[in-house]
């Protein structure tokens, strides 16, 4: 049998390429600033050419989450899709290095293994191009049942309602969860994916599929379709009113915290402080791992979140989405851990 995990994570496996730049760049390469847009492998090509120097590391939004959490002493595992190629190599020795278990053999041909062009202005707001190459192979066959089973929490990223395969792999990890009587969480991922995906999200939650739901207030106002930041906690609220505590959800409001919401009540977690902001890449990632680390400590939902907090302001001190600090320290010195 497997071993136990506290924590199975579903997700696209990409390597970031960071680079500083200006606004004025993004607006002549007509890239939107601030989301996530898909790209084919001739524009990933023109895009590295134009853009400045990149610091080149693991990365892709679930991942960061599973190394995030690991690092905070969870056992974490990763399912994902690399190419045998040189980045494919990178990805699994970083993801392996921080201890998590990444059992998914990488493909012999096809697509070159995924690269996310991370754009960083000088407010610290990123701008993402993905190509997604070796990562829309990841099929149901790379979901096995016994591994799924023996996690506590399946996490599954939003960003894989994109390739057709990966939904359906998504969709099986849900129900082999569910059976072994364990918990599935998803985040949203991007308020643009939300915009491509809003029903069959709604669905997901309302359907039971997802006990767990992790959004920004930005891709939360997505999915309702408002504007206005406290009609969107609302209709989650009411989501939450619905199924009692067999939904609990997760907002995170950049400096205003975050808010812990199950049965129709909303706690309130301030911001971690930080000195000074770089790179908000794997802010939203790193929440999560903080908050899913708690869980699997035993911790209760708002020291959780103050956890999650916590891992998101250090990442957000320095470029790139994975920590450079040992959050377990950082922890005990805020008397988390």
């Amino acid at each position: 049998m497997p071993e136990s995990l506290d924590l199975l994570v579903l997700g696209n496996a990409i390597v970031d390429l960071i680079a500083r730049t200006e606004e004025d760049f993004l607006a002549a390469q007509g890239v939107p600033k601030g989301a996530m847009q898909l790209i084919d492998e001739a524009r990933a090509e023109s895009l590295f050419a134009a853009m400045g120097p990149a610091t080149i590391v693991s990365g892709g939004s679930g991942a960061n989450t599973a190394v995030g959490a690991a690092m905070l002493g969870a056992k974490t595992g990763f399912v994902g899709k690399v190419r045998d190629d040189e980045l494919g190599g990178l990805f699994a020795h970083d993801l392996k290095a921080t201890g998590v278990r990444f059992p998914v053999a990488a493909a012999t041909d096809g697509p070159a293994t995924a690269r996310c062009f991370i754009l960083v202005t000088p407010d610290g707001e990123r701008t993402m191009n993905t190509y997604l190459g070796a990562c829309q192979g990841l099929s149901p066959a790379d979901v096995d049942a016994a591994t799924v089973a023996a996690a506590r929490v399946v996490y599954l990223e939003g960003y894989l309602w994109d390739p057709p395969a990966a939904k359906d792999a998504f969709r099986k990890a849900v129900t082999i969860a569910h059976d072994a009587g364990n918990a599935a969480a998803l985040t949203l991922s991007d308020a643009f994916c939300v915009g491509r995906y809003r029903e069959e999200f709604l669905g997901l939650i309302r359907d039971g599929s997802i006990d767990i739901l992790f959004a920004n207030i930005g891709e939360l106002q997505s999915l309702y379709e408002t504007d206005d930041a406290e009609a969107a906690i609302r209709a989650l609220r009411e989501e939450s009113a619905a199924r009692g505590r067999d939904l609990l959800g997760l907002v995170t409001r950049s400096a205003d915290g975050a808010l812990v919401i199950q049965g129709g009540a909303v706690q309130a977690v301030s911001a971690s402080p930080v000195h000074e902001l770089v790179d908000t890449t794997g802010a939203g990632d790193l929440f999560a791992a903080g908050f899913l680390a708690g869980h699997a400590r035993g911790l209760d939902h708002r020291d959780s979140a103050r956890l999650g907090a916590l891992a998101a302001a250090e990442v957000i001190q320095h470029i790139g989405a994975r920590p450079q600090h040992d959050l377990v320290a950082l922890a005990k010195a805020q008397d988390l851990l």
